[in-house]
């Protein structure tokens, strides 16, 4: 797996923060969610990979796990490719 870093900047507000993210810290976040946890990986995820010198201030949003789960969908969303994925309908006919 690839270790390319992939910098995503977030506007929250009047504020700015910048995520370094690399395919394993979306697999490490994928990983971790749970049908019972969610926000802690979402939290981690944001945490780990914002510039050092921006967590003090992130910190302080991510208090509220509405915004957790907000910041961390923005960010996987901007972070994913585009690709065009197409489900073909299965034939009707039944094989004998």
């Amino acid at each position: 797996m690839s270790q390319q870093n992939t910098e995503i900047t977030l506007e929250v507000g009047e504020a700015e923060f910048t995520f370094n993210l690399t395919p394993a810290d979306v697999t490490k976040y994928f990983n971790a969610l749970t049908q019972t946890n969610k926000v802690a990986p979402g939290n981690n995820l944001l945490m780990t990979t914002v510039l050092q010198d921006q967590k003090p201030a992130l910190k302080v949003l991510l208090g509220n796990p509405v915004m957790v789960m907000q910041l961390a969908g923005a960010l996987l969303e901007e972070y994913a490719p585009n690709v065009d994925v197409i489900v073909k309908k299965r034939s009707a006919t039944l094989s004998a």
